[in-house]
């Protein structure tokens, strides 16, 4: 057996793995929360609106949503992963809302598994975001293999995710992320699709945000802690006691979903922004979004869902459609726009 053969096999069982251990380990945060329930809206009993002129669609990175909604990355490479992600694609078909995808570097190492990423035969008008690790511009990976994953996915935009806790606790992780930014910023200025930076679950910060910025990010996701820990996941996967502990030790790592968000917004006020980590209802996307976010996205209500049917993802979506409209209404607002601006959101000290 050839070494990429070797290699392409190690990623599809991760693949596997993640998804099993994700649906049937208890691998969220223990400690740290996402930051939200520091926050609380102010009840408006008399909204003064017709509950039907309430309007939550949205624009991201060009493209129009009916609601500020992302189906966060997940999944793909594997028989099980292309019925997710085909689930996933026609609801988000369905209510318009975006879609990003997991990792396509299994699809880069063996091509034979590209389709279970190519969705966008189920979802023609909808955002839907390509996914490669930004460490892997350090592991021979350039603007080729980037176009070659927007093109499988016939994406709008990329994906980077940068995930430097999870690849330290990973078997076998690329953990050599020296000089990443350079290569970051190079990718920026000859990629035709505008690049998204994201964690993968321990948060952003605006220090680190604001070099992204600067190197040709068109956007961020937070992607902070609160939610599923990836640590938890891989120390799951550990094949030795070392590995095992580290992912127990930094079970709870990072910097809350709402403080990335604020911190980052501070910073860059028009960034189109990502709120991810440990959302689980409407009534967390609208907060995320009252407190800076553009969007919301969701992965593990998603994932649980997508297991179980296109049925319950389309239930999901259209709960969480329910919860964000509900939250407009009960604050007397008739758009997110309004919302950001009404200063109903309150900390809760």
């Amino acid at each position: 057996m050839n070494a990429p053969t070797t290699i392409s096999a190690q990623t599809q069982n991760r693949k596997a793995d993640h998804i099993r251990i994700c649906l049937e380990e208890d691998v969220q945060c223990d400690r740290i929360t996402n930051g939200l329930e520091r926050y609380r809206f102010t009840h408006c009993c008399l909204p003064e609106l017709n509950h039907n002129d309430i309007d939550i669609s949205t624009t991201f990175l060009g493209k129009k949503l009916d609601a500020p909604l992302l189906i966060s990355s997940m999944t793909g490479g594997t028989e099980q992963a292309a019925i997710i992600n085909q689930r996933l694609a026609q609801v988000a078909q369905h209510y318009k809302i975006a879609m990003g995808v997991g990792s396509q570097r299994v699809a880069v190492e063996k091509p034979q598994v590209a389709d279970t990423f190519a969705v966008r035969k189920y979802a023609p008008d909808v955002l839907l975001l390509a996914n490669l690790g930004a460490v892997q511009l350090n592991y021979k990976y350039g603007l080729d293999e980037c176009l070659r994953v927007v093109d499988i996915l016939e994406a709008d935009a990329l994906i980077l995710h940068i995930n430097p806790l999870q690849e330290c606790i990973q078997p076998k992780g690329d953990t050599n992320f020296r000089g990443l930014l350079d290569k970051i910023s190079i990718l920026c200025s000859k990629l035709p699709v505008p690049v998204i930076a994201k964690e993968v679950g321990n948060g952003i910060s605006a220090a680190i945000a604001e070099k992204l910025i600067a190197a040709g990010v068109a956007a961020i996701d937070v992607a902070g802690a609160g939610g599923t820990s990836w640590a938890k996941v891989e120390s799951e996967r550990a094949e030795n006691p070392l590995q095992r502990r580290l992912g127990r030790t930094f079970a709870d790592w990072g910097l809350p979903t709402a403080e990335c968000i604020t911190t980052i917004r501070a910073i860059a006020k028009d960034v189109p922004l990502i709120a991810s980590g440990g959302l689980r209802h409407g009534l967390d996307a609208a907060t995320a979004i009252a407190l800076g976010a553009d969007i919301a996205g969701l992965a593990m209500p998603f994932l649980q869902a997508a297991a179980t049917s296109e049925t319950a993802v389309a239930e999901l979506a259209e709960v969480l459609i329910a919860e964000i409209t509900t939250v407009l209404f009960c604050t007397g607002n008739t758009t997110l726009y309004q919302l950001k601006h009404s200063g109903s959101l309150q900390r809760i000290e």
